[in-house]
């Protein structure tokens, strides 16, 4: 086995660990004494923290989950490793969040943590797609709604900036697998209202 697969697994596996730290857990119990896989919708997510600890806790939750996802690709960046080594510790983030080796595998969507990911690999297509969601989420008011409907422009955006058929595809997989995990939690079309937008109650319960 070679230098580079050798350091490449390692990568892999740290990103997979920095994915695991639960943020929701943890400043949920700091702020409330409370588990969050036993309230609201059991999602260990930084939209569940909003909801039941408050906008800074929220906030800080969602930091540390984009942060970690950040942190996986910049580190397998930093060991000169090749693209596609890169992209699967980015992976690995994601999959940590998912199922984190620190809560029995029971974690959240991670869309944050792919924020990170992406905000590294891709900053010019995150940013504009960031605006659609938020934009999304001023009509809508319901998140897991929101990522549904701007998570694709993703793929848009990364083929007009990078043209990189590795990245488009990643991204492809990525956004398909996050649109099937959050499946259960969007509404039907027929229910689906638009609002006025305003700035209350963007992270109801889904």
């Amino acid at each position: 086995m070679s230098a580079q697969v050798l350091i490449g697994i390692a990568a892999i596996v740290i990103g997979y660990l920095l994915g695991s730290v639960p943020f929701a857990y943890i400043v949920t119990k700091l702020a409330r004494g409370a588990d969050i896989r036993k309230i609201d919708t059991g999602n260990v997510g930084a939209g569940a923290v909003f909801r039941q600890v408050g906008v800074w806790g929220g906030a800080v939750t969602a930091i540390g989950d984009i942060a970690k996802g950040a942190a996986a690709v910049l580190i397998a960046r930093a060991l000169a490793l090749p693209l596609p080594w890169v992209l699967a510790a980015g992976i690995a983030a994601w999959l940590g969040h998912m199922y984190p080796l620190y809560l029995r595998f029971k974690g959240g969507q991670g869309a944050a943590t792919l924020i990170g990911v992406f905000s590294v690999l891709t900053p010019k297509a995150v940013l504009v797609t960031l605006l659609l969601l938020g934009i999304a989420l001023l009509l809508v008011r319901h998140l897991a709604m929101s990522i549904f409907l701007s998570s694709p422009f993703l793929l848009l955006f990364i083929w007009l900036f990078y043209r990189s058929p590795w990245l488009i595809l990643y991204a492809l997989a990525i956004v398909l697998l996050l649109m099937y995990r959050n499946r259960h939690g969007i509404p039907h079309l027929k229910t689906l209202r638009l609002h006025r937008p305003d700035f209350t109650n963007l992270f109801r319960r889904k």
